[in-house]
């Protein structure tokens, strides 16, 4: 079974399953999710409704930490500690693989010291045995490790949940994409009715010039077929000639 596939069942099991609890309840299911080990996509079970219904009650923290790992990173919790729970092990593993996920986002070269500053991380040999067992393979991330250089260049990492009012940026976004592309589209279609109209007169040169060469070889045969039929005096018709004259 592929990521998605499996990403998609998960959501599809505790959304089903929150929708079926609800207040103190939720507590037990959000733990499991945000400590499966293979579910990174939180926004389908916060938008269920029994879990929305969490704000502003006395289990209101259940739903800061699904939002916290919905959207969030590890220094977001670290700063916010005081009023969240303390995170298992296996929550503190998911947060720092979402973190990697979040700074892939915008940039695909990460430097070793922003990355161990980001994940409390004290070593490279402990950054890197993270990065290659916790993120590339568990297929979040795809990318090389740069010793030399001390960075990570990512090739491929998995798409986090969108932020609250992200979705009007990612369309301006793929909206200037688009303008973008068209521009260059329109550019692409000029150049190729230039190059169509080039090529044409090319063609009309060539024709001009081949057809010029037809007409000098032609006028070098006939000058060839003129010289080679001119009547010439033999020896004999010379002699008498000059009799004649004598007479």
């Amino acid at each position: 079974m592929d990521i998605e596939q499996k990403q998609a069942d998960l959501i599809d099991h505790f959304v089903k399953q929150a929708s079926a609890q609800q207040g103190s309840a939720l507590g037990s299911i959000i733990l499991e999710a945000t400590s499966h080990p293979s579910l990174f996509a939180f926004s389908e079970i916060l938008a269920v409704p029994s879990v929305a219904e969490l704000e502003r009650t006395e289990n209101s923290v259940y739903l800061e930490v699904l939002r916290l790992f919905a959207h969030g990173t590890w220094s977001d919790y670290k700063g916010n500690s005081g009023r969240l729970p303390q995170l298992v092990p296996d929550q503190v593993l998911k947060l720092k693989q979402l973190t990697v996920l979040t700074l892939a986002e915008t940039n695909k070269v990460l430097p070793y010291d922003q990355l161990m500053l980001e994940l409390d991380v004290t070593n490279v040999r402990e950054l890197e045995d993270f990065l290659i067992n916790e993120c590339m393979y568990a297929g979040i991330v795809r990318g090389k490790l740069d010793q030399l250089r001390r960075c990570f260049e990512v090739q491929f990492a998995a798409g986090r949940d969108l932020r609250p009012g992200q979705l009007g940026s990612m369309i301006q976004t793929l909206s200037n994409w688009l303008g973008t592309s068209d521009n260059l589209l329109i550019s692409i279609q000029e150049k190729i009715k230039w190059a169509d109209t080039m090529s044409e007169l090319d063609k009309k040169h060539r024709k001009e010039v081949e057809d010029r060469v037809e007409e000098v070889k032609k006028s070098l045969t006939l000058k060839k077929l003129h010289t080679v039929s001119r009547p010439t005096l033999t020896s004999e018709g010379s002699r008498r000639s000059t009799l004649n004259l004598v007479e």
